[in-house]
């Protein structure tokens, strides 16, 4: 492990990947990441490169069809991540090691018009159903109008939760207070875990077109004083309901999106406690940087800036466009997995 990634576990920070590539898993594992995260693009990706064509032959000979083929291999990819992290979860009696499976974004299809009790149900049947026998599996459920209603009875059944696509504060209250509900309603609390993901990059891609009359200190920093702040909630919020486990804060997005911004530059803001979901190249970039991370995260900037923020900042807009975005990157890649495997079914087909 390079001393820069130590540093930064060190600090405190539980370092969790944002892919479930076999390869970059048992890669990372080595690097120190002890969870990891999938999505749709990172299975299309997976297909796109060809490694896995003996798998999608065998499914469409079992006479599979592509939605089915699309949730075989994402089960079996965060299977594999899985029993790579399985002695971190052990070793830290649930506390660590997950692997998070996103339950089907085709429920947050804006075209779709799913009533929402129907959402609501679809979300609770399929987060229990990928749940079932897979202790180190995280359900991964966005914090849409639908995923927020679902929430307090999947925690009220046991299943270990990460709520995403949060970019607010009133979301993060939303989906801690539904999750706190559906523990309070556990026999034991014991086994009780869940985490909640907030995106940090893409609100500062928001403030540098929405908000270009932030002061230099402000602009740019945006995410990272929202994603402390909402810590700062959720260390308080769980310091006296006695849960065994750590409920924590993924800080998600820390990929840079400014080429003039160092690559490391969500990873060392928010250093030192919780969990990072970084991108592989985010990692690797910080196991070459030479850096010593230190403890940042409960280290706000002056109150200039923060007022600054907090004078010129439409939370509400922000919330409405960004969360507008989310559901669209959240959706889509998902139809666009469909019709990979539907291309690769006739490719394959013809090469036969």
């Amino acid at each position: 492990m390079s001393d820069s990634l130590q540093s930064l576990i060190n600090s405190g920070t539980k370092l969790w990947l944002d892919s479930i590539d076999p390869d970059l898993v048992r890669e990372n594992r080595q690097l120190g990441a002890t969870g990891a995260t999938s999505n749709p693009i990172i299975v299309a990706d997976l297909i796109k490169s060809g490694r896995f064509d003996g798998q999608i032959r065998g499914l469409i000979e079992a006479g599979k069809d592509d939605d089915a083929i699309a949730w075989a291999m994402t089960d079996n990819l965060v299977k594999d991540a899985q029993q790579v992290f399985l002695p971190v979860w052990e070793s830290t009696s649930g506390n660590d090691g997950y692997v998070s499976f996103e339950v089907d974004p085709l429920l947050e299809d804006v075209d779709a018009a799913i009533p929402h009790d129907v959402r609501v149900s679809q979300y609770t049947e399929l987060a229990k159903k990928w749940s079932a026998g897979n202790p180190n599996r995280m359900i991964k459920v966005p914090a849409t109008n639908a995923g927020l209603d679902a929430l307090e009875e999947l925690a009220a059944a046991g299943i270990p939760l990460n709520v995403t696509l949060i970019f607010t504060m009133d979301q993060y209250r939303a989906a801690r207070d539904a999750v706190w509900r559906g523990a309070q309603r556990l026999e034991s609390r014991e086994e009780f875990k869940s985490v909640y993901s907030i995106f940090v990059s893409r609100i500062d891609v928001y403030t540098q077109k929405a908000c270009p009359s932030l002061i230099e200190s402000a602009q740019g920093n945006v995410g990272i004083v929202n994603a402390q702040r909402i810590w700062a909630e959720n260390q308080k919020f769980w310091s006296d309901k006695n849960c065994p486990l750590e409920q924590e804060i993924i800080f998600a997005s820390t990929g840079t999106k400014r080429p003039e911004d160092p690559a490391w530059k969500y990873v060392g803001a928010l250093a030192g406690s919780d969990i990072q979901t970084n991108p592989p190249a985010t990692n690797q970039r910080v196991a070459e940087s030479g850096i010593e991370f230190q403890r940042q995260v409960d280290i706000l900037p002056a109150v200039e800036v923060l007022n600054d923020i907090d004078a010129k900042v439409d939370i509400a807009d922000m919330y409405t466009t960004l969360m507008s975005e989310g559901v669209a990157k959240f959706a889509t890649p998902q139809k666009e997995l469909l019709a990979l495997i539907a291309e690769r079914r006739k490719e394959l087909a013809a090469s036969a």
